[in-house]
């Protein structure tokens, strides 16, 4: 093994071989470690979402009583709707698939994109987060270190993520059970303390709200109460996680994304509303520098009087650190979400297929790496400034929300005749789909000007970049049709007359051709080959390889349709050469990194015969544009390389279309 491959494996962990179920099973996530990872992103969202809700109250904190009912009711409304998404689609992909095959390719892709911008901003702004928080601890003079320790965090968590994402669960899962332990505590013990002033608390809210009705009127009030609900809509982000990975889940998959949601739903409904009473009766009031969640938790334990063995600070410290511990769980949850929603929008070909592949450790690290690189850049233009990121993250937030939300409306409604429980789930999904469009709305009126056009803007250039790549592949697969169409025509059903290749000859002359998803490439090469050498090759060798990516890694039905096809398809190049009397013979391999197969069975065969030459098909493109390097993977010149370092022959035939 050589120097660089045992870094790489001292960094990312040793290769797994994606046909052995156990591997597959070390990738699925039990419902404590998806609640730990997934629901993070949901519950660290009370990190600053109360917050914001809260100080959009102004001077009128009376409203917060209602506040804290409405975020609790909320969070359930939305996490019960959601619970729809996961029985609907047990195979993941959240709200791109909803909006794709509810509301069409179009929505899809919207919603596919806001999701791409969303999880960036998701690991952005939890890292901002996060050291906000802890940074509440410190002098303000030590600030000037806080964007250099969050890139830091941000290049340790993608290595973390490029070994696997339950291992970094198993690494983070304390930090989330600790937080929930502790923070829980915090809130029973802190309401509990003043509950006596709950009567009074509510009395006066009424009262209170009564006199600003009577000044300024219901409608000033009700729009008041609606913009700081809205304007704290980050507390409901995140809650689309499961769902959008319930892929991901363990067996059975929807029995278990269930009780994640439910899980999620409860921790984050009482932490929120929780928070947002415990501001009210405790009154807290912003300070510089500090998160309201630190000057609430540091007047809390002021009261406790423990003395010199146990100082204040020490447990002010472990409350905070424990808050920027989980926004790090959260911003982790980006690394995983985001690289499966490339993957599903690569299935569909509207990013470069590139991102449904698997690296050695089954991870799509190349999503990985791009969800890295967006974080990098966002973190260094926004300066970590929490406030604009919580604009640009919840705007496609609840765009996929409201998308996804309104797909299940539609779809209920279509099935008002053939499903009994239509009504109940309509009003179900109606009910959440009203709020999320709500928060969506007011949202994005109020914050345009203050950094929501940046995320319109970036959302609708990762729109029309989509547009494009997805017109490319489209117009290859056309052109790709009409050369099957034309060199690799169905063969029809197997007779039993029909003729059978001779027997291989290992000291002849043989020609090893490398076989794609297209028959008419490999058709192509093979046609030239016996046009420029006719008589000099008495066999011929046909290689696969199937690609066991971010599809087919999900189980066993994935793996057996995908060793069919490719089985299907070799056996096609036997029979086009029994009906040619050459004598044939194939060969396949699965594994995640097709050029490695393929170097690894091609060596095989030529050592097998050793009067051999590999041939493979590389596509030209009429127009040299920068999209063709970019979108193919360029399978060929990888080999050819490998093949010509290795002092082995290797001959590219150009295909153009």
């Amino acid at each position: 093994m050589s120097l660089t491959a045992r870094l790489k494996e001292l960094v990312v962990g040793a290769p797994r071989d994606p046909l052995v179920a156990e591997a597959r099973r070390r990738t699925a996530l039990l419902t404590v470690l998806a609640w730990a990872g997934l629901g993070a992103d949901g519950l660290s969202s009370v990190c600053y979402g109360p917050e914001e809700a809260f100080l959009a109250l102004g001077q009128h904190t009376h409203l917060g009583l209602y506040l804290a009912v409405a975020t609790f009711a909320t969070v359930f409304v939305i996490a019960l709707a959601y619970n729809q998404v996961i029985e609907l689609f047990p195979g993941g992909g959240g709200g791109y698939k909803v909006a794709t095959q509810l509301l069409g390719t179009r929505a899809g892709l919207v919603s596919g994109a806001a999701l791409m911008v969303d999880y960036v901003l998701t690991i952005a702004i939890s890292i901002a987060a996060s050291m906000d928080a802890l940074f509440s601890l410190l002098p303000p003079g030590w600030g000037g270190a806080k964007r250099y320790i969050e890139l830091t965090l941000l290049l340790l968590l993608v290595l973390l993520n490029l070994r696997g994402y339950r291992e970094t669960m198993r690494v983070l899962l304390p930090i989330a059970l600790g937080f929930v332990l502790v923070h829980g505590g915090l809130l029973i013990w802190g309401i509990g303390a003043h509950a006596g002033q709950l009567p009074d608390l509510i009395r006066a809210s009424v009262a209170e709200t009564g006199s600003l009705t009577a000044d300024v009127g219901w409608l000033m009030v009700t729009g008041l109460f609606l913009k700081a609900y809205s304007l704290g809509g980050g507390t409901y982000t995140g809650l689309e996680a499961i769902s959008n990975n319930v892929n991901r889940i363990a067996e059975p998959r929807v029995r278990n994304g269930k009780r994640t949601m439910g899980l999620m739903a409860l921790t984050l409904a009482m932490t929120a509303g929780g928070l947002i009473l415990l501001y009210l009766l405790w009154a807290a009031e912003p300070v510089a520098g500090q998160t309201l969640n630190a000057v609430t938790f540091r007047s809390l334990i002021s009261t406790w009087q423990v003395g010199d063995t146990l100082p204040e600070q020490l447990l002010l410290w472990l409350v905070l650190l424990l808050e920027a511990g989980l926004l790090l769980v959260a911003a982790n949850t980006g690394f995983y979400s985001g690289p499966g929603m490339l993957g599903n929008m690569a299935a569909d070909a509207w990013v470069p297929r590139h991102f449904r592949s698997l690296s050695a450790r089954l991870v799509t690290q190349n999503g990985v790496v791009l969800m890295g690189a967006g974080a990098f850049v966002i973190l260094l233009w926004s300066g970590g400034e929490v406030s604009l990121l919580i604009v640009l993250y919840t705007i496609n937030v609840f765009l996929t929300l409201s998308l996804a939300l309104a797909g299940l409306v539609c779809h209920w409604w279509r099935e008002r005749h053939d499903d009994p429980r239509w009504l109940r789930r309509l009003s179900l999904a109606l009910a959440a789909c009203c709020l999320t469009s709500g928060i969506l709305l007011v949202t994005t009126v109020e914050k345009f000007a203050e950094g929501g056009w940046v995320t319109v803007l970036i959302t609708s250039a990762v729109i029309a970049l989509c547009a494009v790549v997805r017109r490319h592949y489209d117009a290859v697969r056309d052109e790709l049709r009409k050369v099957d169409a034309l060199l690799a025509p169905p063969l029809g059903p197997e007779e039993d007359d029909e003729p059978r290749p001779p027997k291989v000859d290992r000291s002849a002359a043989t020609a090893i051709f490398l076989v794609g998803q297209n028959r008419g490439i490999a058709i192509h090469a093979f046609l030239w080959v016996f046009r420029m050498f006719p008589g000099h090759f008495r066999n011929c060798v046909f290689l696969a390889v199937g690609e066991v990516d971010a599809g087919a890694v999900n189980g066993q039905n994935a793996l057996r349709s995908l060793r069919l096809r490719t089985e299907n398809s070799l056996h096609y190049f036997v029979r086009v050469c029994a009906r040619n009397d050459i004598a044939a013979e194939t060969r396949a391999a699965f594994g995640p990194d097709p050029v490695e197969e393929l170097h690894r069975l091609t060596v095989e065969v030529m050592d097998d015969f050793p009067n051999s030459v590999c041939f493979a098909s590389k596509l030209i493109f009429a127009s040299d544009s920068w999209l063709g390097p970019m979108l193919h993977n360029q399978t060929a010149l990888s080999m050819q390389r490998r093949m010509h370092l290795d002092g082995r022959q290797m001959v590219i035939v150009p295909l153009k279309v």
